[in-house]
């Protein structure tokens, strides 16, 4: 029938279009010169953001890390947010000089909810007009020491919202953290790098971001609680008209889950945000992106689409078709074929970009060359899990939940 048909060819569209997009991107990073900034005063006074529930094993050596900076240490505020703790992590970061804001709520549970509360509690104090930007870390992070120093030079380039090179603190622990780390550094090392190119705007990470004072008085502190809200955060920014930078030279060392059930429970929660940010705000790109010919919104659009969604809506309606005779089963089993074919295609796509991004990223990676090898392998393996994941996504309720980190 036509609406079969229709959303055969919408998917294929998406599909062929994702791919062309990742391949120039890809081109873009090789060949095109990285955009670099100039060198900067070092005048700006930050404010650090730590939301951390029950970190008490690692958050010190982020604020060690921070503490470390070649910036002026005295430009540098660390703000922690402990937020329904049932360990010392309050006592810990007060012992290492930050201020420490405790929040005890079990109604409004996620990162978007605490960084609200600190937020509020900054604006409502003496420090409301103190700081230039603001920075948000994850309790487990590590900070390269020239960290703030590179993103202050792009913030004094002129970006108001920045966001930084994500690598991993244990790449090379097993094949579900190097899954992880290489689609992080994917992200950075490809997509940011050239979007930065090409003038767009870049995708925010959940970890190691800023944004300005200016940015945070427009939306009265943090206005965002969707289950992914650094992508909410992205969409409404572009939806505004900013433009949001990368710094490819301010590396932040974040730590992957070990486990495939603690990462099956996190992407399920990213997936169904995914969802929510589609559609709160997929119409509004959409619409930004053909009356104002803005890319970045055809990018962003791109990255939020819900492309299994889509999917599993189609396998539903050619069954039901099928079913009442409308179609034959053996065009719809025919229709599948193809699509396991293109899945197959995508595996051996999916293990080319992990090798490309060890080769261009090898200095950065920490772990031999027979563990990048065999990681090889494994990265398609990591990212067909998110077919199930995402239609796992659609029908379920996930809560926010932390992952539990070891103190490394």
């Amino acid at each position: 029938m036509a609406l079969l048909n229709i959303l055969d060819v919408i998917l294929m569209i998406l599909g062929v279009v994702g791919i062309l997009y990742q391949a120039v991107c890809i081109l873009t990073s090789f060949f095109a010169r990285p955009v670099t900034f100039a060198e900067a005063p070092k005048d700006k006074h930050f404010a650090v953001l730590i939301s951390a529930r029950n970190e008490e094993l690692v958050v010190g050596n982020l604020i060690d890390s921070v503490r470390a900076q070649t910036y002026p240490g005295e430009l540098i505020d660390i703000w922690l947010v402990a937020d329904n703790c049932t360990d010392d992590t309050a006592g810990l970061a007060r012992s290492k000089g930050c201020h420490v804001v405790v929040r005890d709520n079990l109604k409004e549970v996620g990162k978007g909810y605490a960084l609200t509360y600190l937020l509020n509690h900054i604006i409502d104090s003496q420090y409301s007009h103190t700081y230039d930007a603001f920075f948000v870390f994850d309790a487990d992070n590590l900070l390269d020491k020239h960290y703030i120093e590179e993103m202050n030079k792009a913030y004094q380039s002129g970006f108001k919202i920045l966001t930084s090179y994500r690598n991993s603190k244990n790449f090379s622990e097993n094949w579900v953290s190097s899954g992880s780390a290489l689609w992080y550094i994917r992200e950075s090392r490809f997509l940011n790098s050239s979007r930065m190119v090409f003038g767009s705007s870049c995708h925010v990470g959940g970890t190691g971001f800023m944004f300005s004072r200016q940015i945070m008085e427009r939306n009265n502190g943090w206005k965002f609680h969707l289950l992914t809200e650094d992508l909410e955060f992205t969409m409404d920014s572009v939806l505004h008209g900013d433009r949001i930078g990368y710094c490819g030279t301010a590396i932040l060392y974040d730590e992957q889950p070990v486990t495939f059930r603690q990462s099956w429970r996190q992407r399920v929660r990213w997936s169904k945000g995914f969802l929510q940010v589609f559609r709160y705000y997929g119409p509004s790109l959409i619409k930004r992106a053909i009356r104002e010919r803005d890319f970045s919104a055809v990018d962003l659009t791109l990255l939020i689409c819900p492309f299994t969604a889509l999917g599993t809506i189609r396998v539903f309606l050619g069954a039901l078709f099928a079913m009442f005779g409308f179609v034959s089963w053996g065009g719809q089993f025919s229709a599948l074929g193809s699509w396991a074919s293109g899945i197959a295609l995508s595996m051996l796509t999916m293990m080319g970009l992990a090798a490309l991004t060890i080769i261009a990223e090898r200095n950065r990676i920490g772990a031999s060359n027979k563990e990048l090898f065999a990681y090889c392998l494994s990265f398609p393996i990591y990212m067909l899990s998110y077919i199930p994941i995402s239609f796992m996504a659609i029908f379920s309720k996930p809560e926010w939940k932390p992952i539990q980190h070891r103190g490394q």
